[in-house]
C-alpha cells in the first residue's frame, strides 16, 4: 500500500511514517499542497493534515478528490464542526482529531480499507433487493425519480447525474439494497464504518444531509425515529421529522 502523508510537521510526520512503515506501507511524505497535488495520481492512501504552509486543507482536499480517488483520511487538529463536516462533505473518508492514539488511527486506516477495497467478486454492497437480478450486476434501484446504480456507483435525479462523495454512496447503497427494510445506525455504522464509534457516529448523519441535500430530496432517506434509517420514496410528501435537520454539535477538545 502506498501511501501519501501530506503533513507538514516534522515530528509528526516521522511518528506517522514509521507506523506506517511497520505495517507494510510505502510512504510519501510532503508538506505542501502542490506537492500533494502532484503526487496524488500515485496514492493508494492519503493522510491529509488541514494546516498546511501553502493553501488551507480544506480547499486542497476539494482539489485533491477529481484527481484522486483513493481513500482518504484527514488528520488535524481541527475540532470545529464546521471543520469536521467541511472535511466530510469534502470527500474525506474519516476525520481524526489530534492529538490521538496511533493504535486507533491504524485501526481507522483498516477500516476504511476494508470498506472500499471489497473483496473479489463483491459488489460492494448487500445482496440485491427483491426484483433485482440474483445474479451478476445488481440492476438500478429507483425511488421516485432517483435511480441507484449500486453496480456502476452512479445516482441520477430527474435524469441529471449527482455527484456524491464515496461514502455519501456507500450509505444511500447500502439502503437501496434492501429498499423495504428499516436499518439501525448501529447496523450501517458496523457495516461500513467497521465500528460503532462516536466520530462515526457523527459521519453517518453529516453524509445523510449531504445526500439529501445533493440530491434535492429530503425524503430519499427517512430517518425511522429512535433507530436508523431507510431508503425513502424519493419524491413526494413531507420529510419525516428531523430527516432534513442538521444534527448536533458534538462537543471535542480544544485543542488547535
Amino acid at each position: 500500500m502506498h501511501t501519501l502523508l501530506v503533513e507538514d510537521n516534522d515530528r509528526m510526520a516521522h511518528a506517522l511514517g514509521t507506523a506506517l512503515a511497520v505495517r507494510g506501507h510505502t510512504v510519501r511524505r510532503v508538506s505542501r499542497a502542490q506537492d500533494a497535488l502532484r503526487h496524488a495520481g500515485e496514492a493508494e492512501f492519503v493522510l491529509l493534515d488541514l494546516g498546511l504552509p501553502d493553501l488551507d486543507g480544506l480547499e486542497l482536499l476539494r482539489r485533491l478528490r477529481p484527481l484522486c480517488a483513493a481513500p482518504l483520511i484527514v488528520v488535524t487538529a481541527r475540532c470545529e464542526e464546521h471543520d469536521i463536516v467541511g472535511g466530510l462533505r469534502a470527500g474525506a473518508d474519516d476525520y481524526v482529531v489530534k492529538p490521538f492514539r496511533m493504535a486507533e488511527l491504524m485501526a481507522r486506516i483498516d477500516s476504511v480499507r476494508r470498506r472500499t477495497s471489497p473483496a473479489p467478486g463483491a459488489s460492494g454492497t448487500e445482496p440485491s433487493a427483491p426484483g433485482e437480478p440474483a445474479a451478476g450486476r445488481p440492476g438500478p434501484v429507483r425511488a421516485g425519480d432517483t435511480v441507484i446504480d449500486l453496480a456502476a456507483r452512479t445516482v441520477t435525479v430527474a435524469g441529471a447525474p449527482v455527484r456524491l462523495t464515496r461514502r455519501e454512496f456507500d450509505v444511500l447503497a447500502y439502503l437501496a439494497a434492501r429498499p423495504g427494510e428499516a436499518h439501525s445506525r448501529a447496523e450501517i455504522l458496523y457495516r461500513l464504518w467497521g465500528d460503532a464509534l462516536r466520530a462515526a457516529s457523527r459521519s453517518l448523519d453529516v453524509h445523510v444531509a449531504g445526500i439529501r441535500t445533493k440530491t434535492g430530496r429530503p425524503h430519499l432517506v427517512r430517518t425511522v425515529h429512535r433507530f436508523g434509517y431507510q431508503l425513502g420514496p424519493g419524491t413526494g410528501g413531507e420529510p419525516a421529522a428531523g430527516d432534513a435537520q442538521e444534527p448536533p454539535a458534538v462537543p471535542g477538545p480544544a485543542h488547535r
